[in-house]
């Protein structure tokens, strides 16, 4: 990459999901379910227990390599949208921002966006990962999460 190359450092994934925003938000807002629709294949566990309820909190993850990351919410509006931060334990966290954004179209459609935004991550040993975190890969998780929330 060039000096004048601008690098990408956000990407998004959107599709409607023939479900109510409620149901979707639950499985996104609810940690433990999140393994089942992460389309990284990256997400091990998380303990129940941690459902999600404002900014300011902090939910942990353990991941398929056995590492435990407190993610900090950053932007919450029950129903709507939910964001937050990795981090290591006890450690602030690492530059990457995780998004979800429902938009009720009808009573049984919403509309999902899931963005990636590594715009604050500096640290060099993740870059590869973060830059290998494409909107095809967004999207399976949104596909993944469709296929949840349409069953049930």
């Amino acid at each position: 990459m060039t000096e004048h190359e601008e690098e990408t450092r956000v990407t998004s994934a959107r599709r409607d999901i023939q479900a109510p925003a409620a149901v979707i938000f639950e499985l996104i807002a609810d940690p433990s379910q999140q393994p089942r629709w992460d389309g990284n294949d990256n997400l091990l566990e998380a303990e129940p227990g941690q459902r999600i309820h404002g900014v300011g909190q902090v939910f942990a993850m353990t991941n398929r390599g056995g590492r435990v990351r407190e993610n900090h919410i950053v932007e919450f509006e029950e129903g709507r949208l939910i964001a937050w931060m990795p981090a290591e334990v006890g450690k602030p966290p690492i530059g990457q921002l995780w998004r979800w954004e429902l938009e009720e179209v009808e009573p049984t459609r919403t509309r999902v966006t899931h963005t990636y935004d590594w715009t604050q991550l500096n640290d060099e040993s993740r870059l590869e990962r973060a830059r290998a975190t494409t909107s095809e890969r967004l999207m399976a998780s949104v596909d993944r999460l469709a296929a949840l929330a349409e069953s049930s």
